[in-house]
């Protein structure tokens, strides 16, 4: 992984009524470190849309919780070239953490809508929002690590977010 993004898999504690499930603990230090989450949002995403690319270059890290359907979680360092995929669906819940300034994003996978809820450590500012953008097609996004791996077959080639998952 890239350095500072983590995964931290959550636990769902069932009965006979249902589960219940802790979305973020400010005890996880495992995950948090020194980070305090400051804004919750929710962004509902309809099958097959991309959200990317952004990035937030003001200290912000993000923390990403699929709760329903499924999403393909990227992470871009400029510097390196090296991409971090991760898929998170809400059957297996996780918090994905993003540092703002790699450029990020994620794609609604399958057949329903994405849930996802997201805490980020710094407040939305109206006025001046820390939000860098380029557009989620960008070919100059050109991998030469992803996950780590340098053989992937998508390496040194513009990013595809529709790539087919079984090739």
């Amino acid at each position: 992984m890239l350095p500072g993004v983590k995964i931290k898999p959550l636990k769902r504690f069932a009965d006979e009524r249902g589960f219940f499930m802790e979305l973020m603990r400010s005890d996880w230090k495992d995950l948090l470190g020194e980070d305090v989450f400051v804004q919750a949002n929710l962004s509902i995403t309809y099958p097959g849309i991309v959200r990317a690319w952004h990035r937030h270059l003001r200290g912000q890290v993000d923390y990403f919780i699929v709760i329903r359907g499924c999403a393909k979680i990227c992470a871009y360092d400029e510097e390196t070239r090296e991409l971090d995929e991760i898929i998170s669906c809400g059957e297996n819940p996780q918090v994905v953490r993003i540092p703002g300034h790699y450029w990020h994003g994620f794609k609604a996978v399958g057949v329903e809508p994405v849930w996802l809820v997201y805490f980020v450590t710094k407040l939305y500012d109206y006025k001046n929002p820390d939000e860098e953008r380029r557009p989620w097609n960008d070919p100059s996004i050109v991998p030469l690590k992803i996950n780590g791996r340098s053989n992937d077959p998508r390496v040194g080639k513009p990013w595809d977010w529709f790539y087919p998952p079984h090739k």
